[in-house]
């Protein structure tokens, strides 16, 4: 279920969007309000089916018609350039042929969803969904954007914003896992059904559990190590910064990819950003 539709920002721009904008966006303010107002400890399962209702509910069909859309600022080069500044999450070159930007939540369905480290989400928020490994058509792109950037193809960016609304922890973690050289290891964890459950459940942004945030991670950062971390109150800030970055990069809604200055809203199978990244890599 995907769209394409040309930019506003100029003739023969594309805005590539996955399923529709209703669906992401109010989606997303929706899932918000109904885990705050349900139980503390929803499973996966349990998140799924609220997705599941947004579905049903007819919630993702507004006419777009009747509603002034923002355009979405021009991305330059400059501006990708300029995210590798020695502040925030990134991997390889400035100048690499194929720069991968993900504005992301750990909270949120949709980032966990492309994120492929949890095999029964995926499974259970639908058929287009399903990854190649469980029978079906859905190739996570993270992790292809990984293999890309370990092979020295591409560069990567990871840039917070709030998607869902439980992530700031998980957020502080993976920057102290990045000033360990263990982002991906954070991340993966993170991005497991257990991480999913722990975040939206009994963590959520809650200062006073970063022991047990800590304990969760130790297999990836020694638990006294991450404990001092997130306690030493050190990248509180990267909470409010890059969110300021998102704002400036057009971002309505997590997950959004950059593939250099093409952007792609929503969890986007791989399969259907590669033909973007093989024209740079030429």
């Amino acid at each position: 279920m995907e769209s394409e539709v040309l930019s506003s920002q100029g003739e023969g721009k594309k805005e590539r969007k996955f399923g529709s904008d209703a669906l992401l966006i109010s989606g997303a303010v929706l899932l918000t309000g109904l885990i705050v107002a349900g139980t503390m400890f929803m499973t996966t399962k349990q998140i799924v089916s609220s997705i599941e209702a947004i579905k049903i509910s007819g919630g993702a069909t507004a006419d777009k018609g009747t509603q002034q859309q923002p355009a979405d600022p021009e991305i330059t080069k400059d501006q990708l350039q300029g995210l590798f500044n020695g502040k925030n999450i990134t991997f390889g070159k400035k100048d690499a042929k194929v720069v991968f930007v993900e504005f992301s939540d750990p909270s949120c369905p949709y980032c966990n969803i492309a994120a492929g480290k949890n095999p029964n989400f995926n499974k259970q928020a639908g058929s287009q969904f399903t990854m190649v490994a469980d029978g079906g058509t859905y190739l996570a792109p993270v992790p292809e954007m990984k293999k890309l950037v370990d092979a020295g193809k591409a560069s990567f960016v990871w840039i917070y914003t709030n998607g869902h609304g439980s992530g700031e922890m998980g957020t502080k973690a993976l920057y102290c896992g990045f000033e360990k050289k263990k982002f991906w290891e954070v991340h993966d964890l993170l991005m497991s059904e257990a991480g999913y459950n722990l975040m939206n459940g009994d963590l959520k942004n809650d200062k006073t559990k970063s022991d047990v945030l800590a304990e969760f991670l130790k297999s990836a950062v020694n638990a006294s190590d991450m404990k001092s971390c997130l306690d030493s109150g050190k990248y509180d800030g990267r909470i409010a910064e890059d969110t300021a970055i998102a704002t400036t990069f057009g971002l309505s809604g997590t997950p959004k990819f950059l593939i250099n200055t093409e952007a792609f809203k929503g969890a986007y199978s791989f399969t259907d950003m590669k033909a973007s990244v093989d024209k740079y890599l030429k």
